[in-house]
């Protein structure tokens, strides 16, 4: 009875094994015929470029917000009650024009009665100087007396300071964007009392690396546009630049800008440092690298067939890369299409 039912056991495997392999035999035939034959040589399109020489032009562009190319204050110099202002929110001012004026009338009696006493010595120094000469006075006499003179003259000239404090006026020429005070408040030595921007010309600060910062000089030309004036370029020369970089070697520089009251403080701007060369190299189109600039290689046409090549690359100059070995000028490198292609692949240039 055991030999029996193992002997069944076996011939269904066996039947089900032999089953298994004529599907997989079937199927595998059914796959090569529905499979169609591989095309083998076919022509893989691709645009080129000719690598040249040209001359460099190294661009260096920065961005940059512009600030004020000056910027004050308006301080109380002297505590007391604000008797006028003379300036309004976005009033033009003029240096040394009086803006605001501070309650000054007990400083001008107080410089009336000092007045008054430097007469009075005046005179007492003349007589008790004619005394002494007749030995009518003594010295001490003349002395003390003329020490009272010189002591009111001082006092008549530190109340004349104060008066003169008492008239607050625009310490840069500009136009005032901060208003903080009104007639009848009171202000105390140091009070802010508005402030005021010179916007006739603007200045831009950018960070500059390392390896471009020595190419610069104070007082280059420099050209500058801002998106929201897209058909203007603006004048501006370098006036500062850093003489330490900060912890990523970068160094702050500063340009200013001719601004004929056009642009305003705040705008973001494009600063073009890029300078004509006459330095000549071999440059090839971005595009034509397949890896990235650490590990470059391009694929050169030779015929109707494509080498794989390495290369070394050097500055960047805009769509364009520096060649600085791997190629001659005339070889053809491919531009686009080298996601399909490998080292000797059949090629069908695009023309």
């Amino acid at each position: 009875m055991k030999k029996t039912s193992l002997f069944v056991i076996t011939a269904i495997v066996a039947i089900v094994a032999l089953v298994g392999f004529k599907l997989a035999a079937n199927k595998e035939k059914l796959d090569e015929k529905n499979t169609p034959p591989v095309a083998t040589n076919v022509a893989i399109p691709v645009t080129v470029a000719e690598v040249s020489e040209g001359t460099v032009s190294q661009q260096l562009v920065k961005t940059g917000s512009l600030i004020p190319y000056k910027e004050a204050e308006i301080m109380a110099t002297t505590p007391g009650k604000v008797t006028s202002v003379g300036f309004n929110l976005g009033s033009n001012v003029r240096q040394g024009a009086t803006l605001v004026q501070v309650d000054n009338k007990l400083k001008e009696l107080a410089l009336e009665a000092t007045q008054l006493q430097i007469s009075k010595l005046k005179k007492d120094v003349d007589r008790y100087t004619t005394l002494l000469e007749g030995s009518a006075a003594t010295e001490v006499q003349v002395s003390d007396t003329k020490y009272q003179y010189e002591n009111a003259l001082n006092q008549a000239e530190q109340i004349k300071k104060q008066i003169q404090d008492a008239a607050v006026k625009a310490p840069i020429s500009g136009q005032v964007v901060k208003k903080n005070v009104e007639p009848g408040e009171f202000v105390n030595t140091g009070t802010v009392l508005g402030t005021i921007l010179d916007v006739s010309r603007l200045k831009a600060e950018v960070l500059v690396n390392e390896k471009d910062v020595y190419s610069l000089r104070q007082g280059q030309s420099v050209k500058v546009t801002a998106d929201v004036f897209s058909d203007k370029v603006f004048s501006g020369h370098i006036t500062y630049i850093a003489p330490q970089g900060n912890q990523d070697h970068n160094y702050p520089v500063e340009v200013t800008i001719s601004n004929g009251n056009v642009l305003k403080a705040g705008t973001f701007v494009n600063v073009d440092f890029s300078q004509p060369s006459k330095q000549m190299a071999l440059q090839i189109p971005r595009t034509a690298l397949v890896e990235s600039v650490k590990n470059p290689y391009v694929y050169v046409v030779e015929g109707n067939v494509v080498r794989q090549r390495k290369i070394t690359v050097g500055r960047t100059f805009g769509e364009n890369v520096e060649v600085t070995g791997g190629l001659s000028a005339g070889d053809k490198v491919v531009t686009t299409g080298q996601i399909n292609l490998s080292d000797g692949a059949t090629v069908q240039v695009a023309r």
